[in-house]
């Protein structure tokens, strides 16, 4: 894969019934205040790419999802001091549990938003910019799956999570907020072991995938019947340049794009709204959505006109700290 540059995660997919309502609570308690095709936080991480149906009422889960149950069931969003951020929610009279400490000793806790979406604030000491907030944006997520051994084919080997930070079984004290969190999983927490290149890398950061296999039970597909869109965690998307041969290196592990714009659409870019580009998805071997995303133009003063090609700029290469900064510009405040 030596033809690619994935620069880490660039957004988490969100379905939500009100996106007004939702986009400003997580402006107010997760500091994504960036609009910049998608809600960003310059703290340092991926965004929050927030969707809602106009056409029909986004459906919930059929039931209640359990740590284990397949999909995205957590996302993971870093914090500089997990002590004052959890007195600041608990302030707020938030839905958080206690503070626990996870099987690498790292300090953690839940937090559930109004639209019980579960996110794990865990610290970090990887951060882009000095902002005044008290967590950064997407830091990874966690996955349920039925075998991490053929997990592993995607986010170690496509992915490039390919250091096992632990890999677990047993119960654990630090799950049993969760529902479904008492029962018997084997964890593995995977992290890149090389820093991320590419124009965003260094605002994307290090991220993480915490893999779960729960056992004694069988496992639901949280999406199972229903549609893109709906309720929760949809996807996680990755910044990428190289589609081309992305494809063919997904396709020889056998995992071949179920959407692909850049066939679609002859090579040409697609118009994303306020950016372009192209897009494609994979899933992983228990359906859940992957989506690659190769960003050939992005506004950075887009009411000065200024849009910045990357097609013209080495892919691997940082933009300079300065440029990503600009996009506090679209800062948006309450």
């Amino acid at each position: 894969m030596n033809n690619i540059v994935i620069s880490g995660i660039q957004q988490l997919g969100i379905g939500v019934s009100n996106v007004a309502e939702a986009w400003k609570w997580y402006r107010k308690y997760l500091g994504m205040d960036i609009k910049a095709v998608l809600a960003l936080n310059l703290s340092g991480g991926g965004g929050f790419e927030i969707w809602q149906y106009t056409d029909r009422t986004p459906q919930p889960p059929k039931f209640i999802p359990a740590l284990g149950d397949l999909g995205i069931f957590a996302a993971k969003i870093k914090a500089r001091d997990i002590q004052k951020t959890h007195a600041w929610f608990t302030a707020e009279k938030l839905n958080v549990s206690k503070v626990y400490s996870g099987p690498d000793s790292r300090a953690h806790f839940f937090l559930t938003d109004p639209y019980s979406n579960i996110f794990q604030i865990i610290e970090s000491e990887n951060w882009f910019s000095k902002e005044n907030k008290n967590t950064g944006s997407v830091y990874g997520v966690t996955i349920g799956v039925t075998d991490i051994e053929k997990s592993m084919k995607v986010y170690a080997d496509i992915l490039g999570y390919d250091k096992v930070v632990y890999d677990k079984k047993s119960t654990f004290a630090d799950l049993d907020s969760l529902h479904g969190g008492n029962d018997t999983f084997r964890r593995v927490l995977l992290k890149n072991s090389k820093p991320r290149l590419g124009a965003f890398g260094k605002l994307f950061g290090d991220s993480e995938i915490e893999l779960v296999q729960v056992e004694g039970r069988i496992p639901k597909k949280i999406y199972e019947n229903r549609f893109w869109g709906d309720l929760g965690f949809i996807h996680l998307c990755f910044d990428i340049q190289g589609m081309e041969a992305l494809n063919e290196a997904c396709a020889k592990r056998g995992f071949p794009f179920t959407v692909d714009s850049f066939a679609d659409h002859h090579g040409n870019s697609f118009d994303m709204g306020e950016a372009a580009g192209h897009f494609s998805y994979i899933e992983d071997p228990d359906g859940t959505l992957i989506e690659f995303v190769e960003t050939h133009k992005v506004p950075i003063l887009k009411k000065f006109g200024w849009y910045l090609n990357l097609r013209k700029r080495n892919p691997a290469k940082h933009l300079p700290d300065f440029i990503v900064k600009m996009l506090g510009f679209g800062r948006v405040k309450d």
